[in-house]
């Protein structure tokens, strides 16, 4: 089963392209200009075991963060396919030095987005705050999954993010693993 996909987004505002392959070995060549979101991708494809190539380019941080979130969960989605085997389901507890995170997913075909990453701060590194919960906002989305993400505690910021991400890409490992040869829904589609 091949489950690939490739995306490019161009529109007056960025120039995304992504090439995925779901059944990698984690490597990545990822270059969006915007370093903490190169680090939570780069951070995402290894611990995911997901072969990541991103290029990304556009006039603002905020557009670029967007437009990355939309292609990659666009990715996903196409090479998930009709879902015919997956485990469906994934989980994590993730921590990072004095963070720890809880990430649980269902490729259900539907976006439903629970958040709480107890950030307090506007910006970390080179992005804003708001960014990094868009970017999991318009993931999800065309994903099209459940997701429910949480910092249970910490204190760093960066931390915090990174044990969320982490922790979303083993939740995204469980979830993408062929374990049947069936749809597993009791509907029979996803």
């Amino acid at each position: 089963m091949d489950r690939n996909a490739e995306i490019k987004r161009n529109t007056s505002e960025t120039n995304i392209s992504i090439k995925l392959n779901l059944d990698g070995l984690g490597k990545n060549n990822i270059d969006t200009g915007v370093k903490f979101l190169d680090h939570m991708l780069i951070l995402l494809s290894k611990h995911s075991g997901i072969d990541l190539d991103i290029k990304a380019k556009g006039d603002l941080i905020h557009h670029i963060v967007e437009d990355v979130g939309i292609s990659l969960g666009q990715a996903i989605s196409i090479a998930i396919g009709d879902k015919k085997g997956i485990n469906r389901y994934g989980s994590a507890f993730i921590p990072m030095d004095e963070s720890l995170a809880r990430c649980v997913i269902d490729f259900s075909g539907r976006k439903a987005l629970i958040l709480d990453l107890k950030l307090t701060e506007c910006n970390i590194e080179d992005m804003a705050v708001e960014d990094i919960l868009h970017f999991l906002n318009s993931f999800a989305e065309n994903a099209k999954i459940n997701l429910h993400l949480h910092v249970l505690y910490g204190e760093d910021q960066h931390h915090k993010v990174e044990a969320a991400f982490k922790a979303l890409a083993k939740a995204i490992s469980q979830a993408k693993r062929i374990v049947s040869d069936e749809i597993p829904s009791s509907k029979g589609k996803l």
